[in-house]
């Protein structure tokens, strides 16, 4: 996998801008929910909330405010009117005469009014983190919040838990040295979700000795799901010898139990997330060394969707006690007849038809409607060169979905054809600069009536609900 070029589109030293408008934005209430962990409430990328503003204003949505962040991959987490972003820190450097940024050795969590941007506190460590493959060395995962505490993954293993109204650590484990993990392709980056009084974590440590560069001698060491107890960080549970992805963890009712999903690098993963024992694995990889699967699983009642865009494609599995059947897959179509081949984003199943990106780069990438039940395409939105690549978040009828490239569009949710409503550019109005730079790869979050979004370098706050 190759880092596409970076554009250079907007100047680097704005930190914080605030909307004129703010104070009537804090005045007119709030609206009820949160996003306190990836992909939101549910792990869906779907919010409960209404009234968006639809279609939007011809200038676009109202910016509220932005900020320059350091580098990494993850959306923002917000609770209780804080937001917490996780990234890597930079500094202001002379390069070549002119002024610029370069990572410094220091992961941070910064924790930030989520209205104003006013800084509440921020948490550092070091970290030494250098990505094999030209990436940025910032985290991958985005913050997990649980009441009073707020939990956070570095691409180099590092696992916090801090007092979310102070930032101070309550606990913290050294994935790598507790568990042998190694860096292998692109760091750590499953999310890990709390179940009651466990945090549940895709950790697949490896052996002692294990070589990070020769990816097709590593093993497992019953370490592919780690449950700690939240509160201590002790170590309730670990299970399996599969090595871990970048999809994150889910668990959600299947069957009338819960049930834990973990689509782990080799395939999926099903366990009981109580006690960690193993339902059943079924295996989904592309036979392709540097493959990896990015795009967490979809459970729609007793079935689960999982995609990955390096070989097999997409393939939905009715469960029932200890196995998964399926009920069509991609595995032995062609790659331009395949269903789904999601990347790193997780597609959003509604009323029996899913909708996201299928294709592993950018040039082959398209947006399209898939039924459920069969694997049927509906529709495929392609041609468009500021499309490609895409996240969808889904809000009161709608989707908002993000280029990698910056733009933002609203759509219908229509499973009959592509229904744009509106279309913007985030540009800020004084300096009429682009605030977003590729690559916009977290999904839109939205809570409380904003919604905010992650270019490659700042964090845009829009007003999408009044």
């Amino acid at each position: 996998m190759l880092l596409p070029a970076v554009r250079q589109r907007w100047s680097r030293f704005h930190l914080v801008t605030l909307s004129p408008c703010l104070l009537l934005l804090i005045a007119s209430g709030s609206h009820a929910d949160d996003w306190p962990r990836f992909l939101g409430p549910l792990g869906t990328s779907v919010s409960s909330e209404k009234g968006i503003i639809a279609p939007w204003p011809k200038d676009g949505l109202r910016i509220v405010w932005h900020r320059k962040l350091g580098t990494g991959y993850g959306a923002p987490s917000i609770a209780g009117g804080k937001l917490y972003v996780f990234d890597r820190a930079v500094e202001k450097v002379e390069l070549g005469g002119k002024a610029g940024y370069r990572e410094t050795k220091r992961a941070r969590l910064v924790c930030l009014d989520a209205r104003t941007a006013v800084e509440q506190w921020k948490f550092e460590y070091p970290t030494g983190y250098k990505d094999f493959y030209g990436y940025n060395n910032g985290p991958r995962c985005c913050p997990v919040i649980d009441g009073e505490r707020v939990y956070i993954y570095g691409a180099e293993g590092m696992l916090h838990c801090l007092n979310a109204k102070t930032g101070l650590p309550t606990w913290k484990v050294d994935t790598h040295k507790e568990f042998g993990v190694i860096q292998n392709f692109f760091g750590v980056g499953s999310t890990p979700v709390v179940e009651g009084d466990l945090l549940i974590v895709m950790v697949g440590g490896s052996p002692e000795g294990s070589d990070p560069r020769e990816f097709q001698d590593l093993k497992g060491n019953k370490s592919a799901i780690v449950a700690f107890d939240k509160m201590t960080g002790k170590v309730r549970y670990r299970i399996s010898d599969e090595l871990a992805s970048y999809a994150g963890i889910v668990v959600a009712p299947v069957n009338g139990k819960r049930l834990g999903l973990a689509f782990c690098r080799g395939g999926l993963l099903a366990f009981h997330p109580a006690d960690g024992k193993i339902d059943f694995h079924f295996p989904w990889r592309a036979p392709d060394l540097e493959s990896v699967n990015a795009s967490n699983p979809v459970v729609i009642g007793d079935q689960v969707l999982i995609s990955e865009c390096y070989g097999p494609g997409g393939v939905l599995l009715k469960l029932s006690p200890g196995k998964a059947d399926v009920v069509w897959s991609d595995a032995k179509k062609a790659k331009t007849k395949k269903s789904l081949m999601c990347h790193w984003n997780t597609p959003i199943v509604h009323d029996g038809y899913v909708y996201g990106c299928s294709g592993r780069n950018t040039p082959d990438a398209d947006l399209r409607c898939v039924e459920l039940a069969t694997g049927k395409v509906m529709w495929r939105e392609v041609g468009d060169p500021r499309l490609n690549r895409t996240s969808l978040l889904m809000v009161d009828g709608h989707f908002v979905c993000l280029s990698e490239e910056g733009t933002l569009r609203l759509l219908k949710v229509n499973p009959q054809k592509f229904d744009v409503v509106s279309e913007m550019d985030v540009v800020d109005p004084t300096t009429k600069q682009l605030l977003l730079d590729y690559p916009c790869w977290a999904a839109p979050v939205l809570a409380n009536g904003l919604m905010y979004i992650r270019g490659e370098d700042r964090l845009v706050c829009l007003e999408l609900i009044k």
